[in-house]
């Protein structure tokens, strides 16, 4: 690139940089994800290193981040916030040790403390003998707003410290942020209040604490971690690591995650291990910060205008982007509700290219004012389906589109029907063909009987062949029938046919589940197993048996007793009765209580001898609770092959863990 070209895109960077800086750090409002950010400014760097004499004092790369609010009072930093300098992948990482070596030539071997780096707002609390006296924001680095009033709010924000010799003062940084449930609870209460939503944690952290009342933040679940302070030497400690326990015991919050590593090994392998436990967490991680443990090392090393040397953030795949919406699609379920999906102009989130994202409703397509031909934010975390989180208005030229909700079912071109009470618009012919698919799926997928060798594309198949038309159906299968199909073959035809013959006896809790009643999950179809000693006594029960039952309300009794009163749906039993499906009678336990009673089960991995809602299945058969996520109450843990993250944390947790023989063994030890 040529001088004067340079010149040009470096003036064109730093524009763009301070225009998306304001609509992040002071409106709370971003027009592009925090990837293209880093990806702007990556560049920006890398142009003002190649070019030096082109690098001006007003440079964002001279900055750190947003002004102070003008509503704020401001509050100057003894010692400036740096920024941090960013890596993305593990040849940046070793790259950086190398620099390292160089400005520290005489030193042969470097430890580092990781610390998974919460998306959340970097704030600096001010303690005079022990007493809390000052909070603020990091503002540009050098003058930030002062929030001390907001940030006694924050339960976590210790306002005395503990212990007797505490320093004369104390200068502490630490991140406020919100955990995804206090963040989604959050964007329920302004969605209800009809209020925008917050893009992410770090615009409802940054939201919250910027309230000019704090009786508002207080109402916010904020919380904090402390990951350092501003003049080490107070603490009299010479590591990093160290400075994190005397602030422990001063009584601030510490993550619990942040880990000593005695070699750049160690980080990379901290770093697969946070991406794994990423989605795991309750709250937000956008990467991990590797920090030089030797604080004499630190100093020796010191600071960049922005950023300094001894400390790097290697930051996480990106899991929201920006795209263009082209087509929206009208999806029926199951149930019949209607569900509006975006096509999108492909773009990588996460490490996965995303095409598809739901808009969820009607209403959140007229509360989010999304047009066909907008640019929007994804966003994808874990395996939920993307969704669009906002469009950015500001960049709409005219030639977008409304999106125009049908007032027939596009299936069956039957009536929508749309309640006040219900979010969705619906499909209430029972015939509609998008339903009875979606049904004929659910029944055969992992959440229903879990027909091994049976998901969607399979059940379309059947379906589309004539070969399944109802439920019962599936029992119905021949092999020889199944191995004259595309894509089939003898053994796979034979495998299909055995899973089914091996779920003709179902338990009674099993069965409800897979037969997809509206209002009904596992959870209450587990009550009504327990509660009902065989079908007919369910199919004949009266709305007030089931108000009896402890867990299920009037709008759940409602729709079990109206489904049972459905002809199609006793026709539909009857047919599977035929089709030779019966309900296996209950284990009875002669002391009334389960060799499993009073523990809690979390099944991850692949099993080889049971899928794993069978074994699920056994250990509540047993007197056991099963949960799908790692808590307090988590008393064992069995793993399967690739139990991946979950099986990790269990370790860390100190958990009983099984394998998949020793579930079994302690099955039959029970039996």
């Amino acid at each position: 690139m040529e001088q004067g070209q340079a010149a040009e895109r470096l003036q064109e960077l730093r524009q763009q940089l301070r225009l998306h800086a304001h609509r992040y750090y002071v409106l709370d409002d971003p027009l592009i994800s925090d990837g293209e950010y880093d990806q702007m400014f990556r560049e920006l760097l890398e142009l003002e290193a190649l070019y030096a004499d082109l690098v001006t004092e007003d440079s964002p790369s001279h900055r750190v981040g947003g002004l102070p609010v003008a509503a704020f009072k401001q509050a100057e930093h003894a010692f400036p916030m740096l920024s941090l300098d960013n890596i993305f992948n593990s040849e940046e990482l070793y790259s950086y040790e190398e620099k390292l070596f160089r400005y520290l030539h005489s030193v042969e071997q470097l430890s580092y403390i990781c610390e998974p780096k919460l998306d959340g707002l970097a704030v600096e609390l001010v303690y005079q003998q022990g007493v809390f006296i000052l909070g603020a924001t990091r503002g540009d680095g050098f003058v930030g707003e002062d929030v001390t009033a907001q940030l006694r709010t924050v339960a976590s924000i210790p306002l005395r410290l503990q212990g007797d010799a505490l320093p004369e003062q104390l200068i502490v940084r630490g991140e406020v942020f919100l955990g995804k449930q206090g963040f989604s609870q959050l964007n329920q209460q302004r969605q209800e209040a009809g209020e925008p939503l917050f893009a992410n944690p770090r615009n409802a952290a940054a939201g919250s604490l910027r309230q000019l009342d704090p009786k508002i933040t207080a109402q916010r679940p904020l919380q904090f971690y402390v990951y350092g302070v501003a003049s080490p030497e107070v603490l009299a400690t010479t590591g990093q690591e160290a400075t994190l326990r005397a602030l422990g015991k001063l009584g601030f919050p510490v993550n619990p995650l942040i880990q000593c590593c005695q070699n750049i090994a160690e980080v990379e392998a901290q770093y697969q291990r946070l991406l794994e436990l990423r989605h795991d967490l309750a709250y937000e991680i956008d990467g991990m910060v590797v920090k030089l443990d030797d604080l004499a090392l630190q100093d020796r090393l010191g600071a960049t205008a922005r950023a300094p040397r001894w400390a790097v953030a290697w930051k996480f795949p990106a899991v929201q982007a920006t795209t263009i919406i082209d087509t929206v699609e009208f999806q029926v379920g199951r149930t019949g509700a209607v569900t509006p999906v975006a096509h999108l102009q492909p773009v990588e989130v996460n490490g996965v290219v995303v095409r598809r994202a739901t808009l969820h409703n009607k209403g959140e397509i007229l509360r989010k004012d999304l047009r066909i031909g907008d640019k929007v934010l994804v966003q994808r975390a874990g395996d939920v389906i993307p969704e669009v989180v906002k469009a950015v208005v500001d960049l709409r030229d005219g030639t977008e589109k409304h999106i125009e909700f049908p007032v027939n079912c596009p299936e069956c071109a039957h009536l929508l029907v749309e309640k006040e009470e219900e979010a969705v618009v619906r499909c209430v012919n029972p015939c509609c063909p998008a339903q009875q698919l979606q049904k004929l799926i659910f029944f055969a997928g992992k959440n229903g009987l879990d027909l091994e060798g049976l998901g969607k594309k399979n059940v379309e198949q059947l379906i589309a062949n004539g070969l399944v038309r109802g439920p019962a159906d599936f029992f119905r299968l021949d092999a020889a029938v199944l191995a004259e199909l595309d894509g089939w073959g003898e053994k796979s035809a034979h495998k299909v046919v055995d899973a089914v013959v091996a779920k003709k006896e179902l338990s009674l809790d099993r069965l409800i589940t897979a037969l997809g009643i509206r209002h009904v999950g596992e959870v209450t179809a587990t009550l009504l197993g327990e509660h009902f000693t065989d079908l007919p006594a369910l199919v004949h029960a009266s709305r007030e048996q089931l108000l009896h039952i402890e867990g299920i309300g009037e709008q759940t009794a409602e729709s079990i007793f109206m489904f049972f009163r459905d002809p199609a749906t006793l026709e539909l039993l009857q047919d599977l009765a035929q089709a030779g499906v019966a309900i296996e009678p209950k284990k009875v336990v002669e002391n009334n209580e389960g060799p499993f009673e009073g523990r809690v089960f979390v099944f991850t991995g692949t099993l080889s001898q049971l899928s794993r809602e069978e074994a699920k299945q056994l250990a509540k058969r047993y007197g056991a609770k099963v949960a799908s996520a790692l808590s307090g109450r988590v008393t064992d843990v069995v793993v399967g092959a690739k139990a991946g993250s979950k099986q990790k944390k269990a370790e860390d947790l100190g958990l009983n863990i099984l394998e998949e023989s020793q579930f079994l063994q302690l099955v039959e030890q029970g039996r």
